[in-house]
Order: C-alpha cells, then structure tokens, then sequence
C-alpha cells in the first residue's frame, strides 16, 4: 500500500494539548523575529550553526548511535550528542531511541508508531498530537536502560531542556552582540522549527516521495531534498534496509554530512568501529531494483510468438503455401515476409526470389551479415515451425540463431528454490 495524504487517521481519544502547543507557538514566535528583531548577521550565522549542532544531536546520536548502534563513540562525543540532542526539543534520547526502533521492526504496520499507511500528516505530526488506541510495537531496548548516560538524560530531561533548547541559544547571542530579540526568535524558536520539521519529514516525506533503488516492498524512499536540510538522514530506502550502517549515503557526491561528521569523530579518537554493510549486499539489492525496474519495461514490449505456440509445418507444406504467400525458412523459422517486402534495404526481388527456400546461411552472414535490429524484426515476422527444423540433416541450425537479441538476455521471475 502507498501513503496518502489525509487518508486514514485512526480514530482520535484525545489531543496532546502541550505538543500541540509547541509545535503552534514556536514557528509564530520565530516569525515574530522578522518584525521585531534587529537584522543580525551574526544571529543568522550563530542560529544555522545551532541548526546543525541540534541536528547531529539528532542524526549522529539519537539516531545512529543509540538508536542503530552503527559505532562507538566516546564519552566526551556522547555528552557533547546528548545536549546537542536535548537542543532540539524531541524527547530525551532513550524515548527516542525506543521509538525508533519499533519503527523499525514494524515498518507500515499499526505497530509503527508511523505507520505511512496512516497518511502523510499522520507520520508528520499526527502521532505526536493526537491520543488514539495505537501503542508502539515491543522492541528490544534492554542496552538503552543499561546506560548510565541515557538514564541520566532522561530522568533529568525537563530540567536539561530549557538550557539546552532555549537558554543557550538566546544568551548567546543577546550577551555577545546584543541580539536577545533574535537569539530568541531565530535561534531559538525558528530553529527548533526547523529542527521539528525536518525531523518529522524523514516520517512523512521520506515515506512519501523520492526512489527506492534497494527495495520497494516497504514506504521509505531516498529523497535529496529531506537529506539537505536533515544532516543526510534523507536516503531512507538505503538506511531501512540495512539500518546498522552508519552511513545513510554510500556514493561519495551524496550527501550526507553525518557520515562525514561519524568519520571525522573516528579520525580524531571519539569514535571507532563504525559498522558497514557488506557491498556485496548492498549491491544484490540495487541489483534486484534494476532488474524490476527492467521487467516492467520488458513487460510493457510486444515480443516474438513463443516457439512452443507455433505450429509445426511440413516441408511439403511450407513449399506448397510459398506460392502464394511469400515465406522463408531461416533457423528452423517458417517467416512471412509480406509486411516487409517493400521496406526491405536490400529491395523487394531478393525476398520475393527466397520465398520457399532455406535461407539461414544466407541470414547469417552468406550474403549480409544482419544487424542485431533485422534479427530481432525477422523473429516478430514467424508464423510456423518446421518439422525437423531444416531442410536436410547436413544443416543443423545453431542454438543462438534461435534466440533474438533481444531474448538473449531475459528477466524471469523465479517460482522456486534453486
């Protein structure tokens, strides 16, 4: 099933008042900055950066530390992760985590706590803001109640929240230049909006637009725009299907500054055994894309009559119907060449002075070597098989005049087991 946009909604029980609260008050009070706030270069500068620092907060550590445990980090890149995480206002990191990972375990199922299948504005928001009879599917988070650090964080989250999420980021730039008005509103504010959204757009728009060159069977898709503005998180058909990497882009021109950011951590002793999928995998799977995507094309072409629906025609036969209808025998192929006689580059005598003759040495490079095009037009043109397939015994027919071009490399779909 795909998603839709307002489609399914579960029944709602009840509002999540102060999400919903937040989600209305701190994009009109970062728009207020545009009318009240001074124009600060500064400010703008310091708030993308606290844009991004939110963001790995989100991407390096909620996501591909605690929740996939795609390497190791340290503990001073942990607590820097942990407040960089609390910045962006979305929980602590264990909730995070847990939800995450029921996520992915029951992908598009009402297990999923955004099931795509709900509708866009469900996995964008829906879920957060509204009280329904859905509850999250069991996943394993027995590491994430192990660690000292998350505990920590969340048993303290409420009181970590204001520092981090609106404390830092007005002082900032309200004692060093003077900007409270626009460290409130745009670094504060504005940006956790913008942190929220591109978030929830790996929910809703990852799930809705974009390519599936790994697998199809499931909702998430790569999407280019969702991994600019979330740090790389946006080629989500790749990271669901082999979610432990700790890369989400595998090309070196995608981008994906969270990589990059994990890889530099590594190169300065933060972080180590980063984990990757074998490319072996990952390939079967781009493999498998393409070959679906070349049966539809295969599918959508109008190819020869199979050989076991043709009829099989005597040698008596095919030279008595040759007075009357010009036909040729070529690999065993009985061909009705009257469509084609007039179109034929060679002209309309040598046809017209081959019907009911073998001309498969001929065909075959006797007199012209035929292009891989005239074989594949000449299959389209059989109307019979001949019985004992040539002329006499001494002209055995190859196996790949057989075949076409075209059907010389065929995508099937397998039935069973090898």
């Amino acid at each position: 099933m795909r998603v839709t946009i307002f489609d399914n909604f579960p029944p709602i029980k009840g509002v999540r008042w102060f999400n919903v609260w937040v989600f209305i008050l701190t994009p009109l009070l970062g728009l207020a900055g545009f009318f009240y706030a001074p124009s600060s270069r500064a400010t703008a500068a310091f708030s993308a950066l606290y844009y991004v620092f939110s963001m790995l907060g989100v991407t390096a550590g909620y996501h591909r530390l605690w929740s996939h445990r795609s390497y190791n980090a340290s503990i001073p890149l942990q607590l820097f992760l942990l407040a960089a995480g609390t910045s962006a206002a979305q929980g602590s990191a264990l909730f995070w985590a847990r939800s995450h990972r029921s996520h992915h375990r029951y992908t598009d199922t009402d297990k999923d706590p955004y099931n795509a299948n709900r509708g866009f504005w469900w996995n964008h928001l829906g879920w957060m803001v509204f009280v329904t009879d859905l509850h999250s599917g069991a996943a394993d988070s027995s590491d994430l109640k192990k660690d000292r650090l998350l505990q920590l964080q969340h048993s303290w989250y409420f009181f970590l929240l204001p520092i981090w999420a609106i404390i830092v980021p007005t002082v900032v730039p309200g004692y060093f230049w003077g900007d409270w008005i626009g460290g409130f509103c745009f670094a504060t504010m504005l940006r956790m909006t913008f942190a929220h959204h591109s978030t929830f757009a790996l929910n809703s728009v990852a799930h809705y637009l974009g390519t599936a060159p790994f697998d199809d069977r499931l909702t998430p898709r790569d999407h280019f725009i969702t991994a600019i503005v979330t740090m790389g998180e946006g080629y989500h058909n790749f990271h669901h299907q082999f979610p432990m990497d700790y890369r989400n882009a595998i090309q070196w021109y995608q981008f994906d500054p969270t990589k990059w950011f994990i890889a530099a951590c590594k190169v300065l002793g933060f972080a180590s055994h980063l984990r990757t999928f074998s490319g072996n995998e990952i390939a079967k799977g781009q493999l498998t894309m393409k070959l679906k995507d070349l049966k539809r094309v295969q599918e959508e072409i109008t190819w020869p009559t199979p050989t076991e629906k043709l009829p099989v025609i005597t040698w008596d036969t095919f030279q008595k119907e040759s007075k009357n209808c010009p036909l040729i025998l070529i690999a065993g192929f009985i061909h009705d060449v009257s469509s084609f006689i007039k179109e034929h580059p060679g002209g309309s005598d040598i046809l017209n002075q081959s019907a009911g003759k073998d001309m498969t040495p001929a065909f075959f490079g006797g007199v012209y070597n035929h292009s891989n095009a005239a074989h594949n037009l000449l299959s389209m043109l059989r109307v019979g098989v001949l019985e004992n397939g040539v002329e006499t015994p001494a002209e055995p027919v190859k196996p790949e005049h057989a075949i076409p071009p075209s059907q010389s490399l065929y995508v099937a779909t397998r039935r069973q087991g090898i």
